[in-house]
């Protein structure tokens, strides 16, 4: 069952004009925009305070590829500069060295040998000049993090595999690729494809010397390291119970930072420990993020906590928020409070934490989305990316209790196009439970005037949707439609009693949740009854098939990603834990099984048009979700269905052409529908 929100917002892309446009009549926006739009990402404040570093996404409509490259903006917002422009490889992870002097960031440059390699760290001399290689590990380094000294870098790299030098294997000897030898429980997953035993481990580079050495090893993955702030330790996050496939229960471990150092593990919570450790300013104290028991797994929702960096009682500071807490963890100098993020409600908000009491400040307020941020001095400023229906994410200071917008990528195409109108929304299910929503209303929307109106769901379903700019949404309201987002139980947001309310008991009170929604827009007189479509990718899928398997009311349906014979979910995703954990073994729970497959069971009951899509490398919700709901269809013939298959495409579809295409495929089958 799919738990990585999966979002449709499409938010990478290109163009470099910082100047807004002349005041011009705005335009409708078409699919032509996805290659306008720019999505503005990882800010990174220097070390003298003066600059912010940043990565830009782009689409190359032409070309059919992604790119991203790295900008710096002045503090004061008067200077953008880019840093990188290649086209070959992406560039991404700006880290400032200590001293200022240095930009680092990850990227996969050279030949195609060179590449094999995986993403190497690079250094942008501050004085001028170009980008310098400067590791050179098989396997590729996929995170880093300066030690305070600047001397040495501490790397995650991944077990260089063998098998994509087939020619130089034992026993092998030739250029076709061998055969795949598994021995794992959790054996696949949609990015990595199927697991062997390589594994993520830590190494300390010398960057004057350009050596590499092997800090941490084993039948594990280490991630997420942070140095203390005498540079003598780093902490990091492992899974090392004797079985990690089996179990999520990661925790914190801290090692000296020298070849050959025994890592210690300093928090013992049965279920997940992680983020990326965060050291009081004095050492004594090590922030993170402590999750759920391990069986909820889906329905985590992520306390702030601090332990004592030598071990001993961890202390979890927000409990009583009741909300998810997340990102990069930032102390305040002196050590008595801490910054984060705080998912809450349809918005995300920045939060001062009280080391002492737990006590949550918001800083950021607003319907907005608050992210990313990365600390300036001493004074408590900020740079973090902002993001409002309205806007998509920039670059923006926060500094005195004021937000400042730093970038302006995408101020020009903001000026030439025409965006809908968005609002919050709250409703009430048929038990009693209060729902909210957010609702996105046409340009020129007139009061009165019943919509055809599309109830899009979003996926997770620990996740939510809130405000900040979405393209999905906006390309259905420029074609007309109302659009409902509904966070439903089991989105985050809401607290856990809300989030874990559908634990093991799929499509019941989700349903409930979405169908009240749509009856609060046709009693508000918004949505026309007649003209309701519905549809979803990934969670969003998987409930547009238990919505319309409920209710003959939508007259549309597309299915992203989905399933409904959920048994046969069971050994071919990447969920193996999920299942075992919340459903059970299917020869121990078929009763359980069979009830959270009703749509498949009842497919005859569906009356409602439906589109299907997949990637056919999906290892996340595997392509035989959709297809034994199309076959199921098209077995009844009792109505229209399609099935679409993107080649090559894994979950979330990366190949700019087919996110266009999708769009356009979705709308083309509800105006069939709901614009006759």
């Amino acid at each position: 069952m799919p738990r990585y929100l999966m979002s449709i917002t499409v938010a990478f892309l290109l163009a470099c004009a910082s100047a807004v446009h002349a005041a011009a009549p705005s335009r409708p926006l078409s699919l032509d925009d996805l290659a306008k739009l720019r999505g503005v990402s990882d800010p990174q404040v220097s070390p003298d305070g003066k600059w912010v570093a940043y990565v830009v996404g782009t689409i190359d409509a032409e070309k059919d590829t992604r790119d991203s490259d790295l900008w710096m903006v002045s503090w004061d917002g008067t200077q953008q500069i880019r840093l990188t422009s290649t086209t070959e490889s992406s560039e991404r992870a700006p880290r400032w060295s200590p001293d200022g002097k240095y930009l680092a960031f990850l990227a996969a440059r050279g030949g195609e040998e060179e590449k094999k390699k995986g993403a190497q760290v690079w250094l942008l001399n501050r004085a001028g000049g170009e980008a310098q290689q400067l590791t050179d590990i098989k396997g590729g380094v996929s995170d880093y993090v300066w030690s305070p000294d600047g001397s040495r870098l501490c790397l995650v790299v991944d077990d260089f595999d063998p098998s994509s030098e087939p020619e130089k294997l034992e026993g092998w000897k030739r250029k076709t690729t061998p055969p795949i030898v598994i021995d794992r429980y959790h054996f696949k997953s949609d990015a990595g494809g199927y697991l062997t035993r390589l594994y993520s481990h830590l190494m300390l580079f010398d960057v004057a010397a350009k050596k590499a050495e092997a800090l941490t090893k084993g039948v594990f993955d280490d991630e997420s390291p942070a140095w203390s702030p005498d540079g003598k330790s780093i902490a990091f996050v492992s899974n090392r119970t004797p079985d990690p496939d089996r179990n999520e229960n990661t925790d914190i471990y801290v090692v000296e930072a020298r070849p050959g150092a025994e890592a210690k593990a300093v928090t013992t919570f049965a279920g997940r420990d992680g983020g990326t450790p965060a050291w009081s300013p004095d050492g004594k104290w090590i922030a993170y993020f402590q999750a759920d028991e391990t069986k909820l797994t889906a329905y985590y929702l992520d306390k702030l906590a601090v332990v004592p960096s030598a071990g001993g009682a961890a202390k979890v500071l927000t409990t009583a928020l009741d909300r998810a807490t997340f990102g990069d963890i930032l102390w305040s100098p002196d050590g008595q409070s801490l910054r984060v993020v705080v998912e809450d409600d349809r918005t995300m908000y920045i939060g001062r934490v009280s080391a002492a009491t737990g006590a949550v400040e918001k800083l950021t307020t607003g319907e907005r989305t608050a992210v990313s941020i990365s600390p300036r001095g001493t004074d408590g400023s900020l740079a973090l990316i902002v993001d409002t229906p309205a806007a998509p994410g920039e670059v923006y200071a926060f500094e005195k209790g004021t937000l400042r917008q730093l970038s302006h990528q995408n101020d020009a195409w903001l000026a030439d196009v025409q965006l809908a109108a968005t609002e919050n929304f709250t409703c009430k299910a048929k038990d009693g439970t209060v729902v909210n929503g957010i609702v996105k209303k046409p340009a020129g929307f007139l009061a009165g005037k019943k919509y055809p109106t599309l109830l899009i769901i979003h996926g997770g379903p620990n996740g939510q949707d809130d405000d900040a700019f979405d393209f999905l949404r906006e390309w259905f309201a420029a074609n007309g439609y109302v659009v409902l987002a509904v966070n439903y139980r089991g989105s985050s947001g809401r607290g856990a009693t809300y989030q874990k309310a559908i634990y093991a008991d799929w499509g019941n009170k989700e349903v409930m949740d979405l169908l009240a929604a749509v009856d609060w827009a046709v009693s508000s007189g918004i949505a026309d009854p007649d003209r309701l479509g519905i549809g979803g990718w990934s969670y969003g899928g998987i409930l547009t098939d238990y919505t319309i398997a409920s209710d003959t009311r939508f007259k549309a349906a597309m299915s992203g990603a989905s399933s409904a014979l959920q048994m046969s979910l069971y050994g071919i995703d990447q969920y193996i834990v999920q299942w075992d954990l919340e459903i059970g073994q299917p020869w121990k729970a078929a009763d359980l099984y069979t009830k959270v497959s009703y749509p498949f069971f009842h497919v005859d009951r569906i009356k409602t048009p439906t589109l299907f899509m997949s990637g056919d490398k999906d290892f996340n919700v595997p392509t035989a979700g959709v297809e034994q709901m199309y076959q199921a269809l098209k077995s009844l013939n009792a109505v229209e269905t399609e099935l679409v298959i993107y080649p090559g495409q894994h979950h979330g579809l990366t190949m700019p052409s087919y996110i266009r295409y999708r769009l356009e495929k979705w709308v083309g089958w509800y105006d069939r529908y709901l614009k006759k």
